[in-house]
């Protein structure tokens, strides 16, 4: 195997949409190869450096994505690279006109299925890569992710076998590291209303791809939306930057610096008719427009769809970070011990309530998070092999739901849980401030939360208008069908009032409690947007009551949470391991509904006196949980290379602390 100083990636994956304009991309650099993760049984013979990045001039080529032919001087559409880490800022943003987008993307691996399914078929196999070792270095993990996922990914499933055949070997060991450009400056939720343009050229059989500073006129050409291209941007030899590409790196981020983030413009950036990934749209050499979809509406549904994995990927990992930062606060709790009765030795901290109130909670909702990522990688897995539409539309929903969700409360707990280490938590060694840093990202990577969150919510009002037009739900919907017309009626006066430890611990009762709160949340915020359309549009009426929709969002999530929960406890063998998770379950649904008593009291769903018990045994279900919180967190089976964090070992902490500090 040849040795690299260092690794670049020489393609960039990219998706655009109109014209012109100098936006950023996300550019990670990579690190020096490492050993294959996988041996293939056959070495594949090397492409000689022209082919390989498909010109005959060692080529500075870009995809391009164009209509009918056109003057190649014409075209020009700017994305932005969304790969690795946050937005980059800068540049001025002029539009321009549309035509075909170009979405640069990176190469892929090969299949044999005309719609290939790798992670469908091994999707623990591909998310615990970046996850692993992302454990250790959540840079390391984002790398991986953009290599296989994003650029890896992109190829597989948006190409077709042509792509499988040339890239896959070079994409699965390193040959051909790569990078994700999906985003512009003015455009990073709005992936349609890119500008970067892939304008065809019919005499050279080539798409130009431009990223222009100044507005052009549209000269007749046609738009087919959004489209994924495979650009080299580096000789493969010397990774060289090829001409017509600039790339520029976007300084020094907050966190997750082991990722190199720049920005990429192309300047009438020529790249083969091949380099189209063109599963869902494809142009023949006279310029011909082909797609098995109909419009550009569902071509842009279903090339976004296939991109999912990454908010699988993302919400998987997310709750590795949060069970990392979990065991070393719990474990540093248990060891430190401070003040006590008089005359009698000093007490753990975590004997004291307000310490169980910060961590035995959120020792709940990993677990919970736990089992119902692996629920969302089980329906991943099998919207790749099945393509039935009704599990598209629930995993993208869900996957969009549960990456914002818990993305976000990882961020939070992760200061919760320095908070709750003291100093020693404010020590770099101990590791919270970079695990806060580069998990920070999260929250608006693969999607800002509030947007993706925003899609739930219309997913949710869809569903809600299916029900009245007597259509089908969705698995994770199914159970708005009985609670629409059941939930919505007047709460039961005695139920209302019940507050025996059996009663508040039923799970019909909790999940009763979680869906009756979605489906009041869901039938008003309905009323509200069709009362305001009237005056407002549209646009306005949704502005108008985005936070009542956000807040439905994360309540549909949590009853997703607590159903995958309660499942996972009922299907537990061993009894004394399911009344442990029986504990957890309990702690994460009182505690939520705590949380927004309000609600529940503003509706009169929760009796003052039932309130005050809700709230008096989430207390005491914390201490319980607080007696088995070492094996707990023991469980996550987290070596102390893993969490390397002093404080957060499994024996002998103190003195491994004391140690590094040079005493």
């Amino acid at each position: 195997m040849r040795k690299k100083e260092k690794e670049k990636p020489l393609y960039a994956a990219s998706a655009s949409s109109h014209s012109t304009s100098t936006p950023p991309l996300l550019l990670p650099r990579w690190i020096p190869r490492p050993r294959p993760l996988r041996r293939r049984r056959r070495r594949r013979r090397r492409r000689s450096t022209e082919e390989a990045i498909g010109g005959e001039r060692g080529g500075a080529r870009g995809v391009h994505a164009g209509p009918a032919p056109r003057d190649p001087d014409e075209g020009v559409r700017v994305l932005r690279v969304a790969a690795g880490a946050g937005d980059a800022r800068g540049g001025r943003h002029r539009r321009a006109p549309r035509d075909m987008h170009a979405p640069a993307l990176g190469a892929g691996p090969r299949g044999r299925d005309p719609a290939p399914q790798p992670h469908g078929r091994r999707p623990l196999r591909v998310l615990r890569r970046p996850r692993g070792r992302g454990r250790v270095d959540i840079s390391l993990g984002v790398k991986l992710g953009v290599q296989y996922s994003l650029w890896g990914g992109t190829v597989i499933n948006l190409g077709t076998e042509k792509h499988r055949e040339k890239y896959f070997d070079g994409i699965d060991n390193l040959d051909y590291p790569g990078c994700f450009a999906m985003t512009e400056l003015h455009h990073g939720s709005n992936v349609q209303g890119l500008q970067t343009t892939a304008t065809f050229d019919p005499l050279t059989d080539e798409f130009i791809i431009d990223t222009q500073m100044t507005e052009q006129s549209s000269g007749g050409s046609a738009d087919m939306g959004v489209h994924a291209f495979i650009v080299p941007i580096r000789d493969l030899k010397t990774h060289a930057v090829l001409p017509g590409i600039e790339i520029h790196d976007c300084g020094h981020k907050i966190g997750l610096n082991g990722v190199d983030n720049g920005a990429l413009r192309f300047r009438s950036v020529r790249i083969p008719r091949d380099n189209l990934l063109n599963r869902f749209g494809d142009l023949s050499k006279d310029g011909k427009y082909t797609s098995p979809l109909p419009t550009v509406n569902k071509r842009f549904a279903a090339t976004l769809g296939e991109l999912v994995g990454g908010r699988v990927g993302i919400a998987y990992t997310s709750v590795s970070v949060l069970k990392v930062a979990v065991t070393i606060a719990t474990r540093y709790s248990l060891l430190r011990h401070q003040f006590g009765p008089p005359k009698e030795p000093e007490v753990s901290i975590l004997d004291y309530q307000s310490h169980q109130h910060k961590l035995m909670p959120m020792l709940a909702s990993t677990y919970a998070f736990h089992f119902t990522t692996l629920y969302l990688v089980d329906k991943y897995s099998e919207m790749k092999k099945s393509h039935d539409d009704d599990v598209v539309a629930d995993v993208h929903a869900l996957s969009a739901g549960l990456k914002a969700y818990v993305t976000s409360y990882t961020a939070k707990s992760l200061s919760v849980c320095r908070e709750a280490c003291g100093g020693h938590g404010y020590a770099a060694v101990n590791r919270f401030g970079i695990l806060r840093n580069d998990h920070d990202i999260f929250q608006t990577f693969e999607g800002d939360n509030t947007v993706l969150l925003q899609q739930v919510a219309a997913d949710l009002l869809k569903q809600y208008k299916e029900k009245f037009k007597g259509g089908t739900l969705t698995v994770t919907w199914n159970y708005l069908r009985e609670s629409m017309a059941s939930y919505l009626s007047q709460p039961n006066p005695v139920t209302t009032r019940w507050e025996g430890t059996d009663h508040l611990r039923d799970p019909n009762f909790q999940l009763d409690a979680f869906r009756y709160r979605t489906s009041r949340l869901l039938q008003s915020v309905a009323v509200r947007i069709r009362k305001h359309t009237k005056t407002l549009g549209g646009f306005g009426a949704w502005n108008r009551c985005l936070n009542h929709l956000l807040t439905l969002a994360e309540s549909h999530i949590e009853s997703v949470i607590l159903a995958k929960f309660i499942d996972a406890v009922q299907r537990c063998p061993d009894e004394n391991t399911r009344g442990v998770l029986k504990l957890l379950c309990d702690l994460y649904a009182l505690d939520r509904i705590w949380k927004d008593i309000g609600t529940y009291r503003n509706v009169d769903y929760v009796a003052p006196n039932k309130a005050k018990a809700i709230h008096k045994l989430t207390e005491y279900l914390s201490f319980q949980v607080r007696g088995f919180a070492r094996e707990l967190v023991d469980a996550f089976d987290l070596p102390d290379l893993v969490t390397r964090a002093p404080i957060g070992m499994q024996s002998e902490a103190y003195s491994q602390y004391t140690q590094y500090i040079g005493f």
